[in-house]
């Protein structure tokens, strides 16, 4: 027979219940807290870090902006976006370079160009055009690296999510400005390179028939001249084409400034 006594002994006792109970609001309360306490430093190093900017206007301000603030995750933030940029810069212009084979660097004075020299500089010339067409997938897959290490390395500051998010959305942009560029620089040097071909390519056809008077190419027939001209005139406009984008390139990082400027909220 179970009596009362035995009954009362197997039932539960409730302290520790309560004391878990206890113990999960103290978490829950702690989680709040903390929570609470990052938001409110977050907004703190944002508002800290618009006083840091509000003066700059030259993206080489940034480095001194941060060496005034160098716990501010926010300007860390931006400092890495402004890295980000450089390194592709420095890698796409890395890839270009290499696109052209070395003998194109030296210019080639096509009216004393021997036979030999001719087919030699279409060959480099059609290698370097192969070359830069075979960047555009190169390009996509630097930037697409490039993004996966910046949203690591701007996780790894511990910043709020949605700062995060924010950040990462004007570093795509910031990708979308440098690949748009990129793509341009591109067809520029596509264009340079086949007019500089068409060119050599008619000096080939027809050497040995053709003049040279006081530097100019003089053809026996006005077709051919036409063409001739036609191809330096695409050069020359590519060649200008290319500086322009070279001026552009340089105006870059002014603009990022902006976008950045705005992320932090100057």
């Amino acid at each position: 027979m179970t009596t009362f006594a035995d009954r009362k002994e197997k039932k539960p006792g409730r302290l520790p219940l309560i004391l878990l109970g206890i113990f999960a609001v103290a978490c829950l309360a702690a989680l709040v807290f903390l929570g609470d306490l990052a938001r409110y430093q977050e907004s703190a190093m944002v508002g800290e870090s618009r006083a840091a900017l509000r003066d700059v206007d030259d993206p080489g301000q940034l480095e001194q902006a941060l060496k005034r603030y160098p716990s501010n995750r926010i300007l860390k933030l931006v400092a890495l976006a402004r890295e980000d940029s450089e390194a592709l810069d420095a890698a796409m212009r890395k890839l270009l370079d290499e696109a052209a084979p070395a003998a194109l660097a030296r210019p080639v004075n096509l009216t004393a160009a021997s036979r030999s020299d001719l087919d030699a500089l279409r060959r480099d010339l059609k290698t370097a055009e192969g070359n830069v067409s075979a960047l555009t997938s190169r390009i996509a897959a630097l930037i697409k690296a490039r993004r996966g290490e910046l949203e690591s390395g701007a996780r790894a500051l511990g910043v709020e999510s949605d700062t995060v998010k924010r950040f990462m959305a004007a570093a795509d942009a910031q990708h979308a400005d440098i690949a748009a560029l990129a793509s341009r620089t591109l067809a520029a040097r596509t264009e340079y390179y086949s007019a500089y071909e068409k060119c050599a390519a008619l000096l080939v056809r027809e050497f040995g028939s053709y003049k040279v008077t006081n530097g100019q190419f003089i053809f026996r027939l006005q077709p051919t001249a036409d063409s001739y001209n036609a191809a330096s005139v695409a050069m020359a406009a590519a060649t200008k084409r290319t500086a322009e984008l070279e001026q552009e390139r340089g105006a870059l990082p002014a603009s990022q400034l902006d976008r950045w400027m705005k992320f932090v909220g100057n």
